[in-house]
């Protein structure tokens, strides 16, 4: 691997001019008792005196660096723009996709004219067959139109990739949006047609029309999502994987034309495809033929244009942000266009900003105190396995195999992708956007039918995330979250655990959840369960699933325990890990407290830390209906609740808050 210059030291200097990971008094509400509320005795007068900025739907601990990181990936991207002579490749790209994106008056004088050869093609719509081609045709551009189309591993043969169809296409965040019949989801389908209204009529269409046009895409929208799984269902793997031949995909929807799509899409030969989802095409079949062409037509210029928006001039941005930033999570400003650039170019050419970045902001000392940290949790969670009674030999025999068999991913790629085939120019921010897009679409379509390549990365290094991928039985950290509250390698063993290690622990868990544990330790779709394990495990899940489904983050709304299950067994999983790995660290080392908290007690304060969040009413309500993850004071009171370990550290007794009864208590890893 090509050594990067100077990471050393322009990384001690970026982390002594910023946060460190240490336990905050300053944040502690110390009205509040630890055994009746972890999280607001830890974070109650940050949650009291931290305000959401108000270009965002919340402020989190996750937050806070991203917040550096921006500025940072900033601080790059103005210098590589202004670099006249000796910029390298990758700073050229980044730098002209900054410039191009940051020419507001070029955006401007613009309008809707990038749009106008894709709006003629659409307007030539005559057939069902048309109505495939734009599909095809704006699904090449990166255009979320009609399902999906694409490649992805062979769930049951994960070294190989396979063709795959799945649903899609619906413009609202979630199935149920379209069908709840609660006053706020209703409002939502109502302001959801004034926003597409809206847009139509910024392209050129009358009012009167736009509004027609907008209620036939909601009710064509309505027809997709009838046949389309909800995210609960999307859990089970198995519900999405329905591997034939083409022959029999296109025998189950003979009004589809297939072979026209793959041949529009260019994508190479191939005889066996994963039909994901097929009762969605049953419906998109039924839709495609009876649905007029002249609704087909508006759906494609809205789906158009909602991609398209937050590039081209301010009224678009302007309408786009009404809707998806204030409507659906609160947000009252819309964030400076430098950020929004910056975040575009992460996520258009994030490999290379991602260069940039870890030359400057990713020191090696860091990645080689990770790397101690998660082997430290392996062995951790290795001898948490030996130790299980609920599990029989012959299933433990398998789950190490998993465990051992986990591939880790530090901070950014062994090899940077090439964008050497992107044209990328300072005069045409949407064409560049395009091309980008154009090219990564190309690039996953030609996957089909190859070997899977294990070294690619599903996030970009500046990331503030981590995850799992079932399919490599991998775990992946960018990074981007490698910083203080979660990691800091000056940093005391207690807080790193308490942070990062969790986090660690959390994503080997999801190896293990209600979802991965159906793969495999070669990342294949595969029941490795004994029948009596594994009706051991489903106690213990079930009972996950009712204690989160009685938390309420706003009056009257219950957080979905299916939809989080598989996040709270991550999460309950990752801290007890995580506490089990501090105590062998802490094996031959002093264990003298600092700042009055012994070693455990600043693994759980730092725990409870980094789920600190404040969020808007609206972004909370979305975020319940879309997202696996819980609200954060349950990712940190919901987990404790049932540790020992907690109780113990903190002197909790029986019958308090902090304290769930024994015969409600969750025990899994």
């Amino acid at each position: 691997m090509r050594k990067l210059p100077l990471v050393a030291a322009a990384a001690t200097l970026a982390l002594t001019l910023g946060a460190r990971a240490e336990i905050d008094l300053k944040n502690f509400d110390l009205t509040v008792k630890p055994q009746d509320d972890f999280y607001h005795y830890t974070n109650g007068t940050w949650l009291k005196n931290t305000p959401i900025p108000a270009d965002r739907a919340i402020w989190a601990s996750f937050s806070e660096i991203d917040d550096r990181n921006q500025a940072n990936l900033h601080a790059i991207c103005d210098r590589v723009a202004a670099k006249k002579e000796g910029a390298t490749a990758t700073e050229k790209m980044v730098g002209d996709l900054y410039a191009s994106g940051m020419d507001e008056a070029a955006i401007n004088a613009a309008g809707a004219k990038p749009l106008q050869s894709e709006l003629d093609r659409i307007a030539a719509i005559k057939s069902p067959s048309d109505v495939l081609k734009a599909i095809a045709h704006l699904q090449s551009y990166g255009v979320g139109c009609g399902f999906r189309f694409g490649s992805s591993p062979d769930l049951k043969q994960s070294d190989r990739e396979i063709a795959s169809l799945g649903q899609g296409g619906l413009g609202l965040p979630e199935r149920g949006y379209y069908f709840n019949d609660d006053e706020k989801s209703q409002k939502i389908r109502q302001q959801y047609v004034a926003h597409m209204t809206n847009m139509l009529v910024l392209l050129g269409e009358p009012r009167e029309s736009a509004t027609v046009s907008a209620q036939a895409v909601l009710a064509l929208e309505t027809k997709l999502a009838v046949g389309s799984l909800a995210r609960v269902q999307l859990r089970d793997p198995y519900r999405s994987y329905h591997k034939m031949k083409v022959s029999e995909a296109a025998a189950k929807t003979p009004g589809i034309d297939f072979q026209l799509l793959f041949a529009e899409r260019g994508a190479p030969a191939f005889d066996e495809i994963n039909l994901a989802h097929p009762e969605f095409f049953k419906g998109f079949e039924a839709a495609l033929n009876s649905v007029a062409v002249s609704d087909w037509q508006a759906y494609l210029r809205w789906h158009l244009v909602r991609r398209a928006a937050p590039y081209l001039s301010e009224g678009f941005v302007a309408e786009d942000f009404a809707f998806n930033g204030k409507i659906l999570t609160g947000t009252t400003e819309q964030k400076p266009r430098w950020k929004r650039v910056v975040g575009v170019i992460d996520g258009q050419i994030g490999e290379a900003l991602g260069q940039l970045y870890v030359a400057e902001y990713f020191p090696p000392e860091a990645k080689a105190r990770m790397a101690r940290l998660v082997e430290d949790l392996r062995a951790s969670l290795h001898d948490r396995i030996n130790a299980l009674e609920w599990m029989d030999a012959p299933t433990k025999e398998k789950a190490q195999a998993k465990l051992a068999a986990f591939s880790v991913k530090i901070g950014y790629p062994e090899k940077w992708l090439d964008y050497g085939a992107v044209k990328i120019t300072r005069d045409d921010y949407f064409g560049n956007i395009l091309r980008s897009d154009a090219f990564e679409v190309s690039r996953r379509l030609a996957r089909i039918g190859q070997a899977v390549d294990r070294k690619e990365w599903g996030m970009t290094p500046p990331t503030v995330n981590a995850y799992y991928n079932a399919t490599n039985n991998e775990i992946v950290f960018p990074a981007g979250i490698l910083q203080p509250p979660f990691f800091d390698f000056k940093a005391d063993d207690a807080v790193n655990y308490g942070g990062i290690g969790a986090v660690i622990g959390h994503e080997m868990t999801h190896g293990f959840d209600d979802s991965g544990a159906k793969y495999d330790a070669h990342g294949n779709l595969n029941n490795w369960w004994s029948d009596e394990s594994a009706k051991n495990f489903k106690v213990r899940t079930s009972a996950v699933v009712k204690q989160f489904a009685a938390y309420e983050p706003l009056p009257g709304l219950h957080l979905n325990g299916e939809l989080t299950q598989g996040e709270n067994i991550a999460d309950l999983g990752g801290a007890k890990i995580a506490y089990y790995a501090l105590q062998k660290a802490l094996a031959d080392k002093p264990r003298d407290p600092i700042d009055g908290f012994t070693p455990e007690q600043r693994f759980f304060l730092n725990y409870a830390a980094i789920w600190r969040v404040n969020s808007r009413p609206e972004e909370t309500r979305r975020r319940v209906n879309i997202d696996p993850h819980s609200p954060g004071e349950f990712r940190c009171n919901g987990p404790l609740s049932n540790l020992d370990e907690f109780a113990k550290a903190f002197a909790v007794p029986d019958g308090a808050a902090m304290r769930r009864p024994p015969e409600t208590r969750v025990t899994i890893w």
